[in-house]
C-alpha cells in the first residue's frame, strides 16, 4: 500500500530540462522487474552513472540527499513519453514524494496518483520563483491544498478528488474498494433478509 500523504515539509531538486521522459527517468533496459523496490537506484541512471557504473561527480542527483530534497521540482512536459509505471516507482524508491512543474504527462500522472506520489502543476511564476530559493523548505499540504513557502502567498492547486482521498488514506484503487467490502457484506445481508422468491 501507498505511505499516506498529507503534509509535506522538504526542500526540492530541480532539474529544470524540458521533455525529460519516462526512459531518462528510469531505462528501459531496467523495466525487467514487476516489483517496486529497488528501482531507486536506476533512477535517472544515465545521469547519475558513466558506462562503467561509476558515478558522475557532475550530476547532482549524486550530490543530494534523497530524504532531504523529497520534491522534485522538474522542467515543461515532465514524464512524457512511454506509460512505464515504473516511472514513479522508481521516483518513489529513490525518495522523491512529489513533483511540481508547469506540465506533465497525462498518463504520468494517472500512473503517479494510482501509486502514492503527488504531481503538482504551477503556472511559469511559481516555478521561477521556487527555482529561485533551492535552499528553501516546502510545504505541500494536500489536505488543505496548496503549497506554502517562505513569507510568499500560498499557493492552491487541485487534484482529482478519488486520487486525493486515496492519497491521503494511503490506500490504492484496490485498498480502496477493500475497505469497503464491510458495507458491501451488510447490503448482501439486507438483500438476502428482505428477499422474497416470486411464487407462480
Amino acid at each position: 500500500m501507498p505511505e499516506a500523504f498529507k503534509v509535506l515539509t522538504s526542500k526540492t531538486l530541480t532539474l529544470s530540462q524540458a521533455n525529460i521522459d519516462t526512459d531518462q527517468i528510469i531505462p528501459a533496459r531496467f523495466l525487467t522487474t514487476t516489483s517496486r523496490e529497488g528501482l531507486g537506484a536506476q533512477a535517472f541512471y544515465d545521469w547519475r552513472y558513466e558506462a562503467d557504473g561509476s558515478p558522475k561527480p557532475e550530476s547532482v542527483l549524486n550530490r543530494i540527499d534523497p530524504t532531504e530534497q523529497r520534491i522534485l521540482l522538474a522542467g515543461p512536459n515532465f514524464a512524457c513519453g512511454s506509460s512505464r509505471e515504473h516511472a514513479p516507482w522508481a521516483l518513489l524508491d529513490y525518495g522523491f514524494r512529489a513533483v511540481i512543474s508547469t506540465e506533465i504527462a497525462d498518463i504520468f500522472t494517472s500512473n503517479a496518483l494510482k501509486n502514492g506520489f503527488l504531481p503538482i502543476v504551477v503556472d511559469q511564476t511559481v516555478w521561477d520563483d521556487l527555482a529561485a530559493h533551492p535552499e528553501q523548505s516546502v510545504t505541500i499540504d494536500l489536505e488543505a491544498g496548496e503549497i506554502r513557502r517562505g513569507n510568499a502567498p500560498a499557493v492552491p492547486f487541485k487534484v482529482e478528488a478519488f486520487a486525493r482521498q486515496c492519497l491521503l488514506d494511503g490506500v490504492d484503487a484496490l485498498g480502496w474498494l477493500q475497505s469497503k467490502l464491510p458495507y458491501v457484506a451488510s447490503y448482501e445481508r439486507l438483500r438476502q433478509d428482505t428477499y422474497q422468491p416470486e411464487t407462480a
